[in-house]
């Protein structure tokens, strides 16, 4: 069953990586209610509480969509370093259960709670399995190592990407209010699913060269 560790981990990579990130097989779901139709720790009391961090993501995110790959989208490039950002957090990342309050143990067990769902907390379920496919196939695609041989992981690989595409397609078909991630965004999400999985490549290659300069990661 996937602890904290994961999440230390990347917030480990993100001063100085140097050891492979494993994939978790399961990740928690919590139940819908009235009061939390999503059921998931988005709110700002979860994000990191250092402007340093969100700096950083924000900054180095600018930097590879906008200059390295000629993406002018800001609201996707916001969106996916608000998701870097949050996923710093164990809290946030390990944000969802299933009704019966059991942590899912796959991919395709989220999926089938996100199909469960109805109306808001569909959307936020799905949202959230696109953002953990995408995190994941992204920014650490080596932690499919766990399949048996070099087909069977880009299988997997391959199998994230679909599933991420779809779940945020799915998403951007329910309005989420005015607090949440327009439908557009989200959709964009699905359209450019490889793209922003590549760019995360490139943010954590472009950190990863910068903790070997001099200083250290988080000083310019």
């Amino acid at each position: 069953m996937p602890t904290d560790t994961h999440a230390k981990r990347f917030f480990m990579a993100l001063m100085c990586p140097r050891q492979p990130v494993v994939l978790p097989e399961a990740l928690p779901m919590t139940s819908t209610g009235d009061a939390n139709p999503d059921n998931t720790d988005r709110d700002e009391d979860s994000r990191p509480s250092s402007s340093t961090i969100e700096r950083f993501f924000r900054g180095v995110s600018e930097f590879i969509f906008h200059t390295k790959l000629g993406v002018v989208d800001v609201q996707l490039v916001d969106y996916v370093s608000d998701l870097m950002l949050r996923f710093v957090r164990a809290d946030s990342l390990y944000s969802l259960r299933q009704n019966d309050g059991m942590r899912t143990k796959h991919l395709l067990q989220m999926v089938s709670q996100a199909e469960r769902r109805i109306g808001l907390a569909k959307r936020e379920v799905y949202r959230h399995v696109g953002d953990f496919t995408l995190f994941w196939s992204g920014m650490y695609p080596e932690s499919l190592q766990g399949a048996k041989n070099h087909d069977d992981v880009r299988d997997r690989f391959l199998d994230y990407c679909r599933q991420g595409k779809r779940a945020y397609a799915i998403a951007a078909q329910i309005e989420g209010g005015v607090d949440r991630p327009p439908c557009e965004v989200i959709h964009r999400m699905s359209e450019h699913f490889e793209m922003c999985a590549y760019g995360l490549r490139e943010i954590r290659r472009h950190w990863e060269e910068d903790c070997d300069g001099p200083g250290g990661l988080l000083t310019w």
